[in-house]
């Protein structure tokens, strides 16, 4: 099967697909498909191929913000392929796949909208969403093939917006650290803040924007985090920039208790951290969520991330954002080997139960389905 997977970049500052899309159309290509990997930046094209997997960069051209690229739209005008899976919506990117999918009417189009069709996020910035939705890549949600979830929530998002195609559910998946990765990351990040080694560090780690709630977290850390513990807040500066975080946490007399950092081009903290925070204000998956729980750090999130049964593993607390700031002071209060025996519970249920070769197996098994029912 020739698999073509789309996603209109790499770049980490666009959170967790630049990620999870590269390891799936890996394991992918693991299951003897030939897979390419098709995306965009704003330098020039290049090809790279690791076996079966080739992953194609094209240049993107103005407008950059809707990811046009005219060699992504001639690679899918002049390419055949058995199917065709798009990442995200919004941009032009999902135009071209939509294009290749009608002009041959056995090659279904899938869509996985990584979070975008959740309520906060389809309400964020309306007005763009339904530009696009017109004029950037029209009727391609109406006539896809089917639709890619990561989680039983994201099912319901695309239910709730009257799309009735099938809809497969195959979560994202997280790959344990080796040694080598964990001693990396301690030893980089012990050597950027000293202050790491001497204490109990609670990590943020992920975008800097406002869907976050970066700066609702801070205020609640400095107003009832004990002193003894940091904050160590780790990210790409989106909406907000390393500065400007450094500035709000100085203004609100917080120095020595929140420290604030750019992950760019750094390996991921997890290994120095002691506990996990994200109180996003929506996730259809939360790839760092899975990422602290398989380095064996235990996690406090919100209930608009689909990791409830985080509860019932007892490997951390899922609640509303209204019980946050108590629950966040429970977790805080446990000693330090309750929170490891949390986090060695975490790690072993993500690497028995989230599993690259699993996703990839299950959306194979999908395709087949879609193409069974074009021929």
């Amino acid at each position: 099967m020739r698999i073509a997977q789309i996603v209109p970049s790499l770049e980490a500052q666009y959170g967790g697909p630049s990620r999870s899309v590269k390891q799936l159309s890996r394991a992918l290509s693991k299951t003897g498909s030939e897979v390419d990997l098709l995306t965009t930046a704003p330098t020039a094209a290049a090809i790279r191929r690791e076996g079966s997997l080739a992953v194609h960069t094209f240049r993107r051209s103005f407008p950059q913000s809707i990811c046009r690229s005219s060699g992504l739209a001639l690679q899918l005008e002049t390419s055949r392929y058995d199917v065709v899976h798009h990442h995200s919506l919004w941009l032009r990117t999902l135009h071209y796949a939509q294009s290749n999918a009608a002009r041959s009417q056995s090659t279904p189009l899938i869509i996985a909208p990584r979070g975008m069709m959740s309520p906060w996020a389809w309400s964020h910035h309306r007005w763009r969403k339904r530009f696009a939705q017109h004029l950037i890549h029209p009727r391609a949600m109406e006539q896809a093939a089917g639709w890619h979830a990561t989680s039983d929530g994201e099912v319901k998002d695309i239910r709730s917006h009257g799309f009735k195609q099938s809809v497969c559910l195959a979560p994202n998946s997280v790959t344990p650290p080796s040694p080598a990765e964990t001693e990396e990351s301690r030893t980089t990040w012990h050597q950027l803040c000293p202050e790491s080694s001497t204490r109990p560090v609670a990590l943020f780690y992920s975008r800097f924007h406002r869907k976050k709630r970066v700066l609702e977290l801070i205020d609640l850390w400095l107003a009832s985090a004990p002193q003894d513990w940091l904050l160590l807040m780790v990210g790409i500066p989106e909406e907000y920039s390393v500065a400007e975080l450094k500035q709000y946490v100085a203004h609100n007399s917080g120095a020595g208790r929140v420290l604030v950092f750019s992950g760019a081009g750094l390996p991921p903290p997890y290994a120095i951290a002691s506990l996990f925070l994200l109180p996003s204000h929506s996730e259809n998956f939360g790839l760092v969520i899975a990422e602290a729980m398989v380095y064996g750090v235990p996690v406090v999130v919100t209930t608009s991330t689909p990791w409830a049964e985080i509860n019932h593993q007892a490997c951390g607390w899922c609640v509303p954002w209204s019980q946050y700031p108590v629950t966040l002071s429970r977790a805080l209060a446990e000693d330090p080997a309750s929170l490891r025996n949390r986090g060695a519970v975490a790690a072993k249920w993500m690497a028995e139960n989230y599993s690259w070769a699993k996703s990839a197996q299950t959306l194979l098994d999908f395709y087949r389905e879609l193409i069974a029912l074009r021929s």
